[in-house]
């Protein structure tokens, strides 16, 4: 059998699945706005895809099924990734078979652009990846991997970076109409401590700032998404982060990244962001957010065999999508 990942039209497919799709599909309506174009707006969104990798070709993988990301958890990744212009992925690895699945069914007007994997441990054989759109959103001819200067790699003074990092931020730029913008995801090495990420975190700061200045004589915008691996919100990594100026708007900080988070510790687990520049009350971009917030998969999937957090993780992922809606400037 080739698959169903066709329209997901509910052809062929078990009951509690396309009930799940259903109920998926209302919640999503619910909570991200349309695609619009007489009132033009730019859906953006960031999503760890927890080692994006191949795919078990059953409806719902059972316990000597390997991988456990299956046929209806691929096609859940598929639904949410559909509502989007543009979304940054990270943790995609050297095997594509999700990821090609994934394209074929979202169809001809998708696109793709990606990192090779970055080899190393620290590298953990991972791609950067953007999906997008391509009847809403075009190329505009920009994609770069950022690389620290040598000469700020022998900076000795505290908290400075010392080796390139491990997995090299990558930048695309896009055009919606008259609007242009430039992308940039990554995802901070994790390493062994809290304070072993912050040399690598100030260091892409700092990279982004001087970036921002340069972008915006150009008319540009400057958008930073990803996973940051950033615990709490106000940890010597959160000061990393923003003290160049790097801002998330207020409605994101009060949204869960992780599908372990307790309710009540949302800050606790800041992992993934989606930033641009402020000086003061001045906004680095001509674009104006409107809205912006997560996606709670946990409890519309896997319903019929009431499947843990703990297993959710390997079909799904373990953070949640974010996503923010933007409108020109006019």
């Amino acid at each position: 059998m080739s698959g169903p990942l066709r329209p997901f039209d509910g052809t062929d497919t078990p009951p509690a699945v396309t009930a799940e799709i259903l109920a998926l599909r209302e919640a999503l309506d619910a909570t991200i706005p349309p695609k619009r174009d007489g009132v033009p707006n730019l859906l953006i969104a960031t999503w760890n895809l927890k080692a994006f990798s191949s795919l078990s070709d059953v409806w719902t993988a059972g316990a000597d099924d390997s991988p456990k990301r299956d046929w209806r958890a691929l096609w859940a990744i598929t639904e949410i990734v559909s509502r989007f212009d543009v979304i940054a992925i990270q943790e995609v690895k050297g095997d594509l078979k999700a990821l090609r699945t994934m394209l074929k069914t979202l169809g001809r007007d998708w696109q793709l652009l990606m990192t090779d994997v970055t080899r190393g441990t620290a590298g953990n054989n991972e791609r950067l990846a953007f999906l997008f759109d391509s009847r809403r959103v075009g190329l505009s001819g920009l994609a770069c991997e950022l690389v620290v200067p040598e000469e700020e790699l022998n900076d000795i003074s505290p908290d400075a970076l010392t080796t390139q990092f491990a997995r090299t931020p990558y930048a695309v730029g896009f055009r919606a109409g008259d609007i242009t913008f430039v992308l940039v995801t990554l995802h901070v090495l994790y390493g062994d401590d809290v304070l072993g990420r912050v040399p690598e975190l100030r260091a892409i700061a700092k990279w982004m700032a001087d970036w921002a200045e340069q972008t915006t004589e150009w008319e540009q915008n400057l958008i930073v998404l990803g996973d940051f691996n950033i615990e709490r919100h106000d940890s010597p990594l959160w000061r990393a982060f923003s003290d160049t100026g790097l801002t998330v708007p207020r409605d994101l900080d009060e949204v869960m990244r992780s599908i372990f988070a307790k309710d009540g510790a949302k800050k606790d687990h800041y992992y993934d962001q989606i930033a641009w520049f402020e000086e003061g009350n001045k906004r680095l971009l001509n674009l104006n957010h409107t809205k912006a917030g997560s996606i709670d998969f946990v409890p519309l999937l896997y319903r019929d065999i009431d499947l843990p957090k703990a297993q959710m993780q390997h079909r799904v992922s373990d953070h949640y999508p974010l996503w923010v809606e933007f409108v020109p400037d006019h």
